[in-house]
């Protein structure tokens, strides 16, 4: 099931600087910082080496990865957890944020072994902002409420300039 990379050279050059290391499975660049770098990519829902991989959308811009792993330690994914199990309309737009994203990533090929896996924690906890927010990035707002919630809340970090232009 090998699905063609629409990434340019310099893009994968870009993403390997972002995350100090060779990027796996690149397809596309999703959503892209104000400066023009690739913030979230698409990525092979198997990986080269036939590794099932169930993050679709990977968020490579330091600053927001930067942002997510403070607001991940001040505690907000239990906050967003206890939530879901308090608001039942949070909670079915939670769960049709992970509809949409296996949607996505079945559009990129069939893996039996995540079909009905997502990522992030979804349908029923939070368990990365990171996969929240890629998605939240990539799909545009409305989709994933708590990765909208998400941004909001990094737009008061250095990565709120990366927002400038979107």
């Amino acid at each position: 099931m090998p699905t063609p990379s629409l990434i340019d050279p310099a893009d994968v050059a870009a993403i390997e600087e972002q995350l100090g290391r060779t990027p796996r499975g690149l397809i596309r660049v999703a959503w892209r910082c104000s400066c023009g770098k690739p913030g979230v990519v698409v990525t092979t829902p198997r990986l080269p080496d036939g590794t099932p991989f169930p993050t679709t959308y990977y968020l490579t811009c330091p600053l927001a990865v930067a942002g997510c792993s403070t607001l991940e330690a001040r505690g907000v994914m239990v906050e967003m957890t206890a939530r879901l199990g308090e608001d039942a309309e949070l909670a079915a737009r939670y769960a049709a944020a992970h509809d949409a994203y296996l949607a996505d990533r079945r559009a990129l090929g069939e893996v039996p072994e995540i079909d009905r896996v997502s990522a992030g924690g979804m349908p029923t906890r939070v368990k990365c902002l990171h996969v929240l927010v890629a998605h939240a990035l990539a799909a545009g707002p409305g989709v994933n409420p708590l990765g909208d919630e998400a941004i909001e809340l990094l737009r008061e970090f250095p990565f709120g300039r990366c927002l400038e232009a979107t």
